[in-house]
């Protein structure tokens, strides 16, 4: 998105360039910008202000209701399933004949509840550093000896 500040000096430039002789299409290419957006922004009475951030946006007609929504959350914290993830709890269900929403749609609203984590019994896994005992900062600081010979094939 570009700010209005800079829309504003945006269009004062292609201005100036038409005033000189140039093309609107020329111009708008020199900024990179294509020459319908500079029409828009200059139909907009003077004030080519970016309305995307403050449009209303309505919500999906298909979107889960607050019980569908409570509903995913009560069988991903159910005994049965508190310790898998949707991508086995929705295959499950569909085996029972039940089906509450899309897999993708338990990770949504698990991720909004802040419950999209490590769901089983096991510690979740540990990074260890690589070791530090034998570090070589520049040639001939670290020696090994292979005391293993291989055994050539007569």
């Amino acid at each position: 998105m570009i700010s209005t500040p800079d829309r504003q000096t945006a269009i004062a430039l292609i201005d100036q360039a038409k005033a000189a002789g140039a093309r609107r299409a020329q111009a708008c290419a020199e900024l990179g910008i294509d020459a319908r957006t500079c029409r828009r922004w200059q139909a907009r009475d003077g004030t080519p202000e970016d309305r995307r951030p403050t449009a209303a946006r309505p919500a999906p007609s298909n979107a889960l209701s607050e019980a569908e929504r409570q509903a995913v959350l009560d069988v991903c914290n159910s005994q049965a399933f508190e310790s898998l993830p949707p991508s086995q709890i929705v295959p499950r269900l569909a085996d029972q004949g039940c089906y509450i929403a899309s897999e993708a749609s338990f990770y949504r609203i698990l991720r909004a509840e802040e419950q999209q984590h490590h769901r089983g019994r096991a510690k979740p896994p540990v990074r260890h550093q690589p070791p530090t005992s034998h570090r070589a900062g520049g040639p001939c600081e670290v020696w090994s000896w292979d005391i293993s010979v291989p055994q050539q094939a007569a």
